[in-house]
């Protein structure tokens, strides 16, 4: 199917009361920290109803939907996901987060936005749960909707939720982006965040000034992607900046890249300054280290690319700051550190390169560690911290939360199992998921909760491009529905 307009992208999509919602969703920006406008609406959406809606001290929207007739005796199932979205643009799209709605194409099946994130994780599973409030032809035991906020920047939210909110002794956690899948564990993990105070000097007589740019990879989820070796842009745009000292002199002015702690780095650029003479150089020694990329992502991003303009700064950092950023940064890991010997095909250990921002004053970045073992992300935290402390660096640890231990023995897992044979005729697939989710803190505040998540097929969350399949929302409605009436 080819594009339409935004006006009429969800005409026809199946089902209406799924997609209605999240084509409000796609309106009202919801901003990591910034969910205060659509946790409003929601709330009056649901006043409007008869529902009890109620917001928690961490910004949390908790809506309850008393069960159907005959059913109050049944146990409460508390469905949970997160109003917030990871908000990323291409270099080349300009929008607003703060103001600017989403813009979904659909074609081929699939439901996309061009140049930003589409906000499918976790706003499906919003719209889901929405519908869910909304449909009184339903059968279910008594409902509590827990709307999270800040999940994307730090599970702020999750952390906040006080342990004697939730009633309910099963929990669906929709916010999983592979249809045909429950998972029954993720990792835990935490932040290295990274300063250096810095003095900067003038830039040298006798230097030009340009900017040099990294662009074109594809980027994608820190946790669900990162084993498929895609390319880090501050990690590649160190490399190339270190090649071109050993071809010159250079002093470095600006380093910037990656816009979220979660998503993998697709842009970054650096301002730098060489002498005048050697400037004409610049271009061709990029082309060489541009082709040597794409030989070595050939097949994962293939559409790497390095560009130099012109520009005016007036000052670079000092020496010193200069040798110890680029040094550690080329040092510091990125990707994946450990596969597990206890769940084949899955990553044990790993961490992001998310974020940098240096000027010639000072500079930060950003590092998120996952592990299935909170032995292994504290272990490869402190590996980060030792780094940085060689060049008397500041690194400290940050925003620690649980993995979410999986229990083989879920009868709530063995119920959802059930369902989805009786209704799709095929068997499901038991996981557990590398990124994290809002499971193991929520889960770790009330014991013996019931924890299963599932959710449709997303491609390319937390990055431009991120796209949902069409027909698995509308499975995923399917079997939300059959397992509320199945609950006993």
């Amino acid at each position: 199917m080819s594009d339409l307009s935004p006006q009429s992208v969800f005409s026809g999509l199946a089902p209406a009361i799924v997609w209605k919602h999240f084509a409000t969703l796609c309106e009202i920006p919801r901003a990591s920290k910034e969910e205060g406008r659509l946790r409003q609406h929601l709330q009056d959406w649901a006043a409007a109803r008869g529902l009890t809606a109620t917001v928690d001290a961490a910004g949390n929207l908790l809506v309850r939907k008393a069960a159907s007739a005959g059913r109050a005796h049944l146990p409460g199932v508390v469905l949970q996901a997160h109003l917030d979205m990871v908000c990323q643009n291409n270099a080349d799209t300009p929008h607003d987060f703060s103001r600017d709605p989403i813009r979904p194409v659909r074609r081929d099946g699939w439901l996309a936005a061009e140049g930003t994130t589409l906000g499918a994780d976790n706003g499906i599973g919003v719209a889901l749960m929405l519908a869910v409030l909304e449909d009184d032809q339903l059968q279910h035991g008594p409902i509590e909707a827990l709307f999270t906020v800040d999940e994307e920047a730090g599970m702020g939210g999750a952390r906040g939720l006080a342990a004697d909110r939730l009633q309910g002794r099963l929990m669906l956690n929709l916010d999983t982006e592979e249809w045909g899948e429950f998972y029954l564990g993720c990792a835990g993990g935490l932040d290295v965040n990274v300063a250096r105070p810095g003095a900067g000097v003038a830039v040298p007589d006798g230097f030009a000034t340009c900017r040099v740019s990294l662009r074109g990879l594809r980027g994608g989820h820190s946790g669900v992607d990162i084993h498929e070796q895609r390319g880090n842009a501050i990690k590649l745009l160190v490399r190339v900046l270190r090649e071109l000292e050993r071809a010159m002199p250079l002093r470095l002015a600006e380093l910037r890249g990656g816009s979220a702690r979660n998503a993998l780095p697709r842009e970054a650029e650096a301002t730098i300054a060489v002498p005048a003479a050697e400037l004409a150089r610049v271009p061709d020694l990029l082309n060489r280290a541009e082709s040597a990329l794409r030989d070595e992502l050939g097949g994962v991003d293939d559409a790497v690319a390095l560009q130099v303009t012109r520009c005016d700064v007036a000052r670079v950092m000092a020496p010193a700051d200069q040798a110890a950023w680029l040094a550690s940064l080329h040092a510091a890991p990125h990707g994946v550190r450990r596969m597990s010997r206890r769940v084949p095909g899955v990553v044990e250990t790993s961490n992001n390169l998310g974020m940098v921002d240096l000027h010639p004053n000072g500079g930060s970045c950003n590092f998120m560690v996952r592990s299935l073992l909170d032995s292994g992300s504290l272990a490869l935290a402190e590996e980060i911290v030792s780094l940085f402390a060689l060049s008397g660096t500041s690194a400290t640890l940050a925003g620690y939360y649980p993995g979410w231990a999986p229990n083989p023995d879920s009868p709530l897992l063995a119920l959802c199992q059930s369902v989805y044979r009786r209704e799709f005729g095929a068997e499901s697939k038991v996981q557990v998921i590398h990124a994290g989710l809002e499971c193991g803190i929520i889960g770790a505040k009330y014991p013996g909760l019931d924890i299963v998540s599932f959710g449709p097929t997303i491609r390319g969350a937390h990055a431009p491009g991120e796209s949902v399949d069409i027909s698995s929302v509308d499975r995923s409605w399917h079997l939300l529905r059959a397992i509320l009436a199945a609950v006993s």
